[in-house]
């Protein structure tokens, strides 16, 4: 399926723009790839045409163009649109398209919708991590160089003519929707209706966000099987597809919004609410809601309350093919999921204290159940684990504790080290640049005019050689190569570093919350009396509630 894709561009160095489209780069870095002589490597394969202008002075003639017109002179102005037509990958098996076929159709659809604009169009064959299908960028400057004839998808006065900006409105994006859908059924390429709000919306930031996460899970399981355990994900997982699979579940058996809403707290955490005609959620782990919009229709209001009417009415809705896979491991299948997902223990809540729970019997009811679940999920953890006694888990919370004191220590070490070493950075630049006007003002016959002319080159150049003088004691500086080695190096302990220390703050979080369990399920006298163990105290209090949720 074809598909259209906008993006709008401050940046008034149309240079950049064409490095991108002719020079390979890093996926995932986005910086240029440099061959052994340090020399810009070409694109495979890639094709080039220019519509107003030549593509090899493209740069040059949108700055005359603005200052023709002068127009994008402020650095809040947009300088630049990107469109980029991304062709299905079966289009080149199946429908024998070529990098060479897409250039033409893409260039003749160019001049049809961007009539007047200097803009070129660059075709690559490689598409994102090589994976084959084609795509062509459209890039065009943001002032009008020609007149045109007025069209019917203009809606801005003056646009047809020179010198005015080009919008990129909602009405003439349908415009290019409808363009391409008529392009690819003219050509017999695979085609979806792009007009329509998608059921499961998925944007490229997700998309990338699932191929990142994915290689980066295949690694850990790929460590988990040399250590002969077995893996219980095998596919990675979104915040938004973990909201998709809790909808789709809790939706198929509520009846209504509130049974929507508990179902999904309980089972979930999720929150979710009403506002402004949306439905509203909120990800554990998350601190902004996520509207239906972002998600997809099957996930919005209007869906889903057909699905509770239907509920109600003990109707079966039409079974809908997902992809979805499960949030976490079955423990009772696999005991060996514990170990591989993060824990969603919630804290037992106290009845007696709970006023909403004694105003509603119901409530109350309700709460007692929730507590059971989550008193054995503690049960099984504390078990798995080996957490004997209450001494026993309490040693290890100090020293969980311990250790993410540590690790903080160590980042706020390597922050002040990468702050230090940014410093030096800026004043070895600031030296190099500002070297050569200092040497010609020690070599003026007029000092005194010279430095009023030069001013603040000769201020910089006597701040860095002053800052580097007090640094390097010894006189030997560092070259600007080997102290952006020693950055990027930094940046990766950095990286590293903060996501060990994202996975003990929720081990911390997570002991706490066993820890609370634990404190509101065992009788803490008997405990310090007795050293009755976790697990059989534990295990005789969930018979009691049991006992008493059943009278």
């Amino acid at each position: 399926m074809a598909v259209i894709k906008h993006i709008k561009s401050h940046n008034a160095n149309y240079s950049d723009t064409m490095e991108y489209l002719l020079f390979q780069h890093d996926e995932k870095t986005g910086k240029m790839l440099q061959n052994e002589l340090g020399q810009k490597i070409l694109r495979d394969e890639f094709y080039l045409d220019g519509l107003n202008c030549n593509p090899d002075t493209f740069d040059i003639e949108c700055r005359m163009t603005n200052e023709a017109f002068k127009k994008n002179r402020r650095r809040n102005e947009l300088k630049s649109h990107h469109y980029i037509i991304s062709f299905d990958p079966a289009d080149v098996s199946e429908c024998g398209l070529t990098g060479k076929r897409a250039q033409e159709l893409c260039l003749e659809f160019a001049k049809k919708n961007f009539p007047g604009y200097q803009a070129v169009v660059v075709t690559h064959t490689d598409g994102g991590n090589h994976s084959g299908n084609i795509h062509t960028h459209i890039v065009i400057n943001s002032v009008r160089k020609n007149a045109v004839a007025r069209q019917n998808y203009m809606d801005k006065p003056n646009e047809e003519k020179a010198g005015y900006k080009h919008r990129s409105t909602n009405r003439f994006l349908e415009h290019l929707k409808k363009e391409v859908m008529a392009m690819c059924e003219r050509e017999g390429l695979h085609q979806v209706d792009l007009l329509s709000p998608a059921p499961e919306k998925v944007t490229e930031a997700e998309f990338r966000a699932i191929t990142r996460g994915q290689k980066k899970l295949e690694q850990i399981n790929q460590e988990i099987v040399q250590k002969g355990l077995k893996p219980t994900a095998t596919t990675f997982q979104t915040k938004k597809d973990f909201l998709r699979k809790a909808i789709d579940e809790c939706s198929g058996s509520a009846r209504n919004f509130k049974e929507f809403q508990s179902l999904l707290l309980e089972n979930y955490n999720i929150s979710v609410i009403l506002q402004r005609g949306r439905y509203r959620y909120l990800h554990p782990d998350r601190d902004l809601r996520i509207t239906e919009k972002a998600l997809g229709t099957d996930y919005g209001m209007e869906h889903l309350e057909k699905r509770f009417l239907q509920n109600d009415n003990g109707i079966q809705p039409e079974h809908r093919t997902t992809t979805h896979h499960s949030v976490h491991g079955d423990y009772h299948k696999d005991p060996t999921a514990i170990f591989y997902y993060r824990t969603h223990l919630r804290l037992v809540v106290d009845l007696q204290t709970n006023v909403k729970a004694m105003q509603s019997e119901a409530y109350a009811r309700k709460v007692k159940i929730t507590n059971l679940q989550q008193m054995a999920n503690t049960l099984i953890y504390i078990q798995e684990h080996g957490y004997d006694t209450r001494e026993n888990l309490s040693r290890i919370i100090s020293e969980a504790s311990a250790k993410l004191n540590e690790a903080q220590e160590s980042l706020d070490e390597l922050s002040a080290e990468l702050k230090t070493l940014n410093s030096q950075i800026h004043y070895t630049g600031q030296y190099f640049s500002s070297k050569g006007t200092y040497t010609e003002f020690i070599r003026s016959r007029s000092k005194k005019k010279f430095r009023s002319e030069h001013a603040s080159e000769l201020q910089a150049y006597e701040q860095a050689r002053d800052w580097l003088k007090s640094f390097y004691t010894d006189g030997k500086m560092l070259s600007m190569k080997s102290l952006k080695s020693r950055k990027q190096n930094l940046q990766d302990k950095i990286s590293s570093q903060k996501q060990a220390l994202q996975e003990l703050r929720s081990r911390c979080t997570e002991l706490e919350t066993v820890s609370y369990n634990v404190d509101a399920i065992l009788d803490r006298t008997a405990m310090e009396t007795e050293k009755v163990p976790i697990q059989s105290a534990a295990h005789h209090n969930s018979q009691k509630e049991r006992k008493e949720e059943s009278l």
